[in-house]
């Protein structure tokens, strides 16, 4: 299931650390399989293990303690509204109701043309800009209005052709 030219790109990783500490590479390997493959399944825990030279729990227990790591396959799209309590308090839990009206999906679910998974998220560490967002796990988008929150799934939508 991972190809070679991926655990070329875990060597590179495990490279980084002393030998007898290549576990430490686990987050990493994680996310190169994840951007690869859309998600990180059992099987890839298991290779991912192996890899290392660790037990499969132990890649498990990092993958479902971040939320960064997809374990079922979503939408082109992740879009994980912050709704810890400042975000909160300054309108995440309406940002992600928005996003739940808009898409016509719960938190946790992948609209039916698999473009947006909508997620519910812990702290991103961006108290001042709330409510917060993440985007694919790589992009922050901070102030999230009604009309921001439009504009973004608009833009995306667009280009993907699909206005």
């Amino acid at each position: 299931m991972i190809s070679e030219a991926t655990k070329a790109r875990f060597a590179k990783e495990v490279a980084k650390y002393p030998d007898a500490q290549k576990q430490s590479a686990v987050m990493a390997c994680l996310s190169i399989v994840q951007q690869e493959q859309g998600h990180v399944s059992a099987e890839s825990e298991r290779e991912i293990a192996e890899y290392l030279g660790i037990a499969p729990m132990a890649v498990h227990e990092v993958t479902t303690f971040y939320n960064m790591y997809n374990q079922q396959p979503v939408g082109k799209y992740k879009l994980a509204v912050c709704t810890n309590l400042p975000c909160q308090l300054r309108d995440g839990g309406k940002a992600l109701k928005y996003l739940e009206d808009k898409l016509g999906v719960t938190a946790g679910e992948t609209t039916a043309d698999g473009m947006f998974t909508l997620q519910q998220c812990e702290c991103l560490g961006a108290c001042a800009d709330s409510p917060v967002m993440l985007v694919n796990d790589r992009n922050m988008c901070s102030f999230m209005s009604v009309e921001r929150l439009e504009a973004l799934v608009e833009g995306l939508r667009n280009a993907e052709g699909k206005a």
